[in-house]
């Protein structure tokens, strides 16, 4: 997957300016609270919550640009999935993160609809059984939430588990999925 690389301005740098922003976004209501969809020329680069933490996936500048085509058609296949008849996103992914944070998201797209795994089976599927609890901090920093469906893990014994959308969310995409 192709990366981006962002860059914070210093004294010598100067200030980025919206001409130069590599993302862009739009805003869609949802049953699930208003969501920020971001995207570059390449595809969607993120799908965060109402309530994110800035923190959580960190973007480059970004303009608003509703008319979008990949915001366009990342907001029509989420609106299909909130209504129940979508079951797969067909979306080009433009994802920015370390190969094992990739390596994580690329397993969780492997999750069929209407399933879970553990975090301690996405580390054997990766390669890494030992690593459950850098699978679930990669986890916690997916940047393109549902689509990437993150919401499909959980815990060992069951447990629904951290979620950056909140418990209350992970429980209704997956009542969406019939679990």
């Amino acid at each position: 997957m192709p990366t981006s690389q962002h860059t914070r301005p210093s004294a010598s740098t100067p200030p980025i300016t919206p001409q130069t922003a590599t993302h862009v976004y739009k805003f869609m209501s949802s049953p699930v609270g208003t969501l920020k969809l971001v995207a570059s020329d390449r595809g969607l680069v993120a799908i965060l919550w109402e309530n994110d933490d800035p923190d959580r996936v960190r973007l480059g500048l970004a303009t608003e640009a509703p008319s979008h085509p990949v915001l366009v058609e990342a907001e029509r296949q989420l609106r299909a999935y909130f209504d129940g008849t979508l079951k797969s996103f067909s979306l080009p992914i433009d994802f920015d993160g370390t190969d094992f944070q990739k390596a994580v998201w690329t397993a969780l797209l492997g999750i069929p609809f209407g399933e879970t795994r553990t975090y301690a089976q996405i580390a054997r599927e990766i390669g890494k059984p030992e690593a459950v609890r850098a699978v679930g901090a990669a986890i916690g920093r997916n940047p393109i939430s549902i689509a990437i469906p993150c919401h499909r893990v959980i815990g060992s014994n069951g447990a629904l588990t951290g979620f950056a959308g909140g418990l209350p969310t992970k429980a209704y995409l997956l009542g969406i999925e019939g679990r």
